[in-house]
């Protein structure tokens, strides 16, 4: 694939920014606030939708951000989670994609500021953004105008909060988008070795790093962390998104396969040549606008579907 010079420019700010969290996950002196306001920076370049509105919130306990568009369909909800390999990032760096969620679905897009590690480890960020759901069925919003969609630790953790929810005895959403989830921090897929330096923005060693600091000695195969070993019975539809460039690859496509073993609605699409999280790139890369026309399409009917089942 031939990538346009914007945006390589853009894949490659990106990864200057995620380069600098190297030393501090390896325990050597440096400034995470400096470090993660710069990573968010960099992905706050992908520009904000016309159209939609910007607004600070809190969700029970929770910082957040609200996403609203001119026009909303039937109360519709997407609870978004933004990635950063727990480490870093923040809605203040997805007011693009959200704002094209926004518009797509005709929904507001809520996205929890969850705590990062490593001043916070697992399992802080899906108990945050637990906390923000259960305050979304608190203020009255009906489980059946909700969806989720996350990317890459939040793709998988699309996941996971959704088997906290069910084993907390809550209504689940009506379907779920895993954009690129990092979904086995084990790493034991082949694409790990095969597409390590093919993925222009994500490596193995990185994602190691990345896992420690997260787990902080709980085990990698744990099934709140890794999605691919929960019990995933009773889920929702889910639609998974992997790019066929992606050192993901190989465990994204293990989790679809372990949706569908236990009897989950999974839809699975594999883009060719496409690197992590393209979706963030959608006002400049056509790809992205259509990945997210189809994750949005998978929403929408999963919404009427669910209207449907109870006329």
């Amino acid at each position: 694939m031939i990538i346009s010079p914007i945006v390589q420019e853009r894949i490659v700010a990106w990864n200057t920014a995620s380069l600098a969290f190297g030393p501090l996950l390896r325990g050597e002196a440096g400034c995470w606030e400096t470090a993660r306001r710069n990573y968010v920076e960099v992905l706050a370049a992908h520009p904000t939708p016309e159209g939609v509105t910007i607004e600070t919130i809190d969700m029970g306990g929770v910082a957040a951000t609200l996403v609203s568009p001119a026009e909303v369909e039937e109360g519709r909800v997407l609870l978004y989670i933004h990635g950063g390999g727990y480490v870093a990032g923040s809605p203040d760096g997805y007011h693009g994609l959200a704002g094209h969620y926004a518009k797509l679905l005709r929904a507001t897009v809520y996205m929890p500021d969850y705590r990062l590690a490593p001043e916070h480890p697992f399992p802080a960020a899906i108990e945050d953004t637990l906390a923000s759901y259960l305050w979304l069925l608190e203020q009255g919003t009906s489980p059946r105008k909700i969806a989720f969609s996350g990317d890459s630790a939040g793709g998988a953790m699309v996941v996971s909060v959704m088997v906290a929810a069910r084993n907390a005895g809550l209504p689940l959403p009506v379907a779920g988008v895993a954009l690129s989830p990092w979904a086995n921090l084990e790493h034991g897929g082949s694409s790990m070795l095969t597409r390590d330096g093919v993925d222009p923005t994500v490596n193995l060693a990185g994602l190691n790093l990345m896992a420690k600091a997260f787990l902080q000695g709980a085990l990698k195969n744990d099934p709140d962390a890794s999605p691919v070993f929960a019990d995933v019975r009773g889920l929702p539809p889910i639609l998974v998104h992997i790019g066929e460039s992606e050192v993901m690859l190989s465990d994204a496509i293990r989790l679809a396969a372990h949706l569908a073993e236990n009897r989950v609605r999974v839809t699975l699409e594999v883009w060719p040549e496409m690197f992590h999280v393209w979706h963030l790139f959608a006002a400049i890369l056509p790809q992205g606008m259509k990945a997210l026309k189809g994750a949005a399409a998978f929403i929408d009917e999963a919404f009427k579907e669910r209207m449907l089942d109870h006329v």
